[in-house]
């Protein structure tokens, strides 16, 4: 990918219609470029599958962006024919919206994200240019800070903003070139955007392996294939495998938490051709699960939210399923420990693909309908076998109701003592290490990492030595 240039830009000062703020709020669209648009230079058909496939995954966007921490978000939101930002405070008594429109509507596509001090970044493409700004309420109007703006020469570069980085202070970027793909931070830094690391390959997908900010996760399509690697921002952008299951297999992080160190994947290893979710734990030396229950031929399964706080018992962690079938977007609810998805109905206008766990074990659902145009779901998890009885947890709901109106890398990490082998539950599911020869373990992060493995599962794995989940 060309070198992108970084430069200082101003307000534009272009006068157009003015956003209705009083009209109604829409669920934002999103980023709905046409996929094939970023597969320019790929030659192979299979190649240029297996990138397609890569591509629609990236341009999928969910109907808000969440901070790490769960006090803001922010979304498109529609005004008659006119899109605007929207900012949501999620940490009060109510959820409440805040409109920040500015001079000119916005475009359907145009990328929004909010930091943890209440501003939102916006995400504009001008003319080839990425400029963002920072948008902030200023009583009855609009406040915007011009932060600068990244231009790649080269047409078929895709800059993306990645998700809510922990502590929400900084915001990140990945742009994906022909050959290569460069991470920027965009927002959060003393001058501007600047070029952080630059990683062979094309690069999707994008997830915080650390409650810091440091270490990135991107699943990167080279010679053929999809592996996950991992690069730390403070060692100018370092480059190391975490995810390798076998060595002709596709596998993608999806999510990660990092109190518990639970990894969902996707993965075709244990059925080539066909990607099935699966998990893991970091540092754990046990297989990789693929449960039947999370596999399905008639519908899309999503993860989208993973319950924090459960730092020695990973496989209790609840975890939240998007589900869409020909019937519809729907819930589900599923642990580790468990083989089965509790499956609940959407509440009406959820911001489908969008959500947040307490510790607590209740899913929170930001929605938006034409009678409450800012609210927030409640769900409680199931409980898990072996949980006690809570009284003051509800039980699954028939239909969900609407309320009215110092970073330390991984071979640093204190894996001993804190990561204690927990209670093993017995699962039945398909189990798959690493094969030998495929050039490393699944979850290797750098040579000569050691550690305790955390929590785990006892079932029955395959006779090989070479461990599935190290932290090697």
């Amino acid at each position: 990918m060309t070198a992108c240039a970084t430069e200082p830009v101003a307000e534009n000062k272009d006068e157009r219609k003015d956003v209705d703020r009083g009209g109604n709020q829409g669920e934002s669209r999103g980023a709905e470029e046409d996929a094939s648009d970023d597969v320019d230079g790929v030659e192979s058909e299979g190649t240029r599958g297996l990138a397609y496939e890569d591509a629609r995954e990236w341009t999928a966007r969910p109907g808000c962006v969440i901070t790490a921490d769960g006090t803001y978000a922010a979304r498109l939101a529609l005004a008659g024919e006119s899109w605007y930002p929207e900012r949501w405070t999620l940490d009060g008594p109510e959820p409440y919206a805040v409109p920040l429109p500015t001079h000119q509507p916005e475009e359907p596509g145009t990328e929004v994200l909010p930091l943890t001090d209440g501003r939102v970044l916006i995400h504009r493409v001008a003319d080839g240019r990425h400029v963002f700004s920072l948008l902030y309420p200023t009583g009855p109007g609009t406040g915007e800070l011009p932060l600068g703006a990244v231009e790649c020469p080269d047409a078929g570069t895709r800059l993306r903003l990645l998700p809510p980085a922990p502590g929400g202070e900084r915001a990140y970027a990945l742009a994906v070139g022909r050959g290569s793909t460069a991470v920027w931070l965009v927002a959060g830094g003393a001058f501007g955007p600047e070029h952080l690391a630059e990683v062979p390959g094309h690069c999707a997908g994008g997830v915080w392996l650390d409650g810091t900010g440091r270490l990135l996760a991107l699943d990167r399509f080279q010679d053929g294939r999809t592996k996950t690697v991992v690069v730390d921002l403070e060692r100018g952008g370092e480059v190391s495998p975490l995810l390798q299951i076998a060595e002709h297999s596709n596998d993608r992080l999806l999510l990660a938490d990092a109190d518990s160190g639970l990894l969902l994947i996707r993965s075709d290893a244990p059925s080539p051709g066909h990607a099935r979710l699966g998990w893991g734990v970091l540092g754990s030396t046990l297989p990789i699960r693929f449960p039947e229950c999370l596999r399905a031929t008639d519908c899309a399964v999503t993860p989208f939210a993973i319950q924090p706080g459960q730092v020695l018992t990973p496989e209790t962690c609840a975890v939240a399923l998007r589900i869409d079938g020909p019937a519809g977007t729907w819930l589900g609810i599923w642990r580790p420990a468990e083989r089965q998805v509790h499956h609940l109905p959407a509440p009406e206008g959820w911001l489908a693909g969008t959500g947040l766990w307490t510790r607590e074990g209740v899913l929170q659902l930001p929605y938006a309908t034409g009678a409450v145009p800012c609210g927030v779901a409640r769900v409680g998890a199931p409980r898990g076998k072996g949980e006690p009885d809570r009284p003051t947890d509800p039980a699954p709901p028939r239909h969900i109701p609407v309320p009215p109106a110092r970073p330390v890398p991984l071979q640093q990490a204190p894996l001993k003592g804190r990561l204690r082998a927990s209670a093993r539950p017995v699962f039945g599911d398909v189990a798959v290490r690493a094969e030998e020869g495929s050039g490393g373990a699944a979850f290797r992060y750098r040579e000569g990492m050691g550690g305790e493995g955390r929590g785990g599962g006892g079932e029955e794995t395959s006779p090989t030595d070479t461990p599935a989940m190290t932290a090697s």
